[in-house]
């Protein structure tokens, strides 16, 4: 199946200078990896690289990331999934080590890492690298906080290891994308247990024999599965991976060993869960090229394929004060991706909503938002937004690009309105401001946080290069 990326590369002025920043002339950028040396150059790399040589943008659009998802994990947290991951997983809980965002229960860190990446993702509310729809800061910021609260780690070296970890699961995704994607794993997952093992190897100050080896281990335990969109277990898989590159990091840190090739063996990841294998992805210019300063933040709590189809009806109806009863139907043109993510026409709860662009196109037009209260059971079964559903009409069209929708809607009169979106709200040219990022955060937290709380934590996110301790973010993510 071939497709195109979900974004292209073309930049607006902002994402030029991401792209643009320099390093230090101290620090000159990694080399291309040989065949067979895949796995110990990107090792290298990531043991060497101090926090003063990642340039300041990519840092800043790293802290991005640690504030969406803080305010996805406390958000998610009261969801229902969350509560049946804690009742099985608590009776079988080690220690008390770590927290959980936006809860007052505590595991040991490697159970606390699989609860705070459900949590994070459930809502899939995430951050999302568009090139290759990997999920990063789900399945890499549990076991980083994990370890804050375990070891002594300031905010500068937590942010360090999260740029790290980030990093390296995009392009390990960008290796075998879409082939595997296409193949149906999940590559949030997958990827996203190889970055976290990078994180946390960075924070346990791994040798580069032995980041190599927690590469290795985590690649040995790639999880998830596109069947699961749709249920609890999607959310599931970031956190396994946390967990699987948290255990991989732990493992390697005791000198259990792995094989020393194991992203590009013939019988190794690469080759294994794709049909694609484009080395150049992970090796080429680290250290210079940050995919890191790509990543994007949702404003709109559902599959990221059908932001543009949202965007088109809610611009729709701003402009013309659109009801559900002045509308006989809403016809849409997609990328055929969308119908084959999101194709769930009569979807039974918040979960399946996500992923049917025709539950998105109607609660965007009743309700006027697209929010986690708009993707929840109660929406889904909402008899006006069902009526409305149900004259939702989606057709797929090679020539539209994935980044593209038009939304075609004739009334009741007999009027007809167009809108096409060509890059939607919250992509990389069309990207959220810090502003609307931090109120994405505030309302995600609103009814779980005191309010004076929830801003102190704002704020440590923020600055969280001047955290003496990273487990202050820990500390203020559970309520008071």
């Amino acid at each position: 199946m071939q497709r195109r990326h979900f974004i292209g590369l073309a930049a607006t002025g902002s994402l030029a200078a991401l792209q643009a920043a320099e390093r230090p002339p101290s620090a000159p950028a990694a080399q291309p990896a040989p065949p067979g040396e895949v796995t110990r150059t990107l090792a290298r790399f990531l043991v060497a690289t101090t926090a003063d040589q990642v340039p300041p943008a990519v840092r800043k659009e790293a802290t991005r990331t640690l504030l969406n998802w803080i305010g996805v994990a406390v958000g998610g947290s009261p969801h229902e999934t969350v509560g049946l991951a804690l009742a099985a997983i608590a009776p079988f809980s080690g220690p008390p080590q770590a927290g959980i965002a936006g809860r007052r229960e505590r595991l040991d860190i490697v159970s606390a890492t699989l609860v705070n990446g459900i949590s994070s993702h459930v809502l899939d509310f995430d951050d999302t690298h568009l090139k290759t729809i990997i999920h990063a800061s789900s399945s890499i910021v549990p076991p980083l906080l994990a370890l804050a609260e375990y070891r002594t780690v300031s905010g500068r070296d937590f942010l360090h290891a999260l740029v790290l970890g980030v990093e390296t699961a995009l392009r390990v995704g960008k290796a075998i994308y879409p082939d595997h994607y296409d193949a149906g794993w999940h590559i949030t997952g997958t990827a996203g247990a190889i970055g976290a093992a990078a994180g946390a190897g960075k924070l346990l100050d791994l040798s580069e024999t032995q980041m190599v080896w927690a590469l290795g281990l985590a690649a040995s335990q790639s999880v998830g599965l596109r069947e699961s969109f749709g249920s609890m277990n999607k959310s599931f898989n970031p956190g396994r991976a946390g967990q699987n590159g948290l255990m991989a990091a732990l493992l390697a840190e005791k000198n259990f060993t792995s094989s020393e090739q194991m992203l590009e063996a013939k019988r190794g990841w690469a080759h294994t869960v794709s049909t694609k294998q484009d080395f150049r992805e992970i090796t080429a210019g680290l250290g210079s090229r940050y995919e890191t300063a790509l990543n994007t933040y949702k404003p709109f709590a559902c599959g990221i394929v059908i932001h543009p189809v949202i965007d088109a009806c809610l611009r729709l109806r701003a402009a013309h004060g659109l009801t559900a009863e002045k509308i006989s139907d809403i016809a849409l043109r997609v990328h055929p991706l969308v119908l084959e993510l999101t194709g769930k026409k009569t979807p039974q709860d918040g979960l399946q909503s996500k992923f049917s662009v025709y539950h998105a196109a109607a609660v965007a037009i009743v309700e006027g938002r697209a929010g986690p209260r708009q993707f929840s059971d109660r929406a889904a079964r909402d008899p006006g937004i069902v009526a409305l559903r149900g004259r939702v009409t989606a057709s797929a069209d090679p020539a539209i690009k994935e980044s593209q929708t038009e939304a075609v809607i004739t009334l009741a009169d007999g009027r007809t309105l167009r809108q096409f979106i060509e890059h939607a709200v919250g992509s990389t040219e069309n990207p959220l401001s810090d502003q609307a990022l931090e109120a994405k955060v505030a309302d995600l937290m609103q009814e779980i946080l005191p309010a004076a709380q929830a801003r102190e934590l704002i704020a440590a996110a923020w600055n969280v290069v001047a955290l003496p301790h990273a487990a202050t973010l820990a500390r203020l993510a559970v309520p008071a």
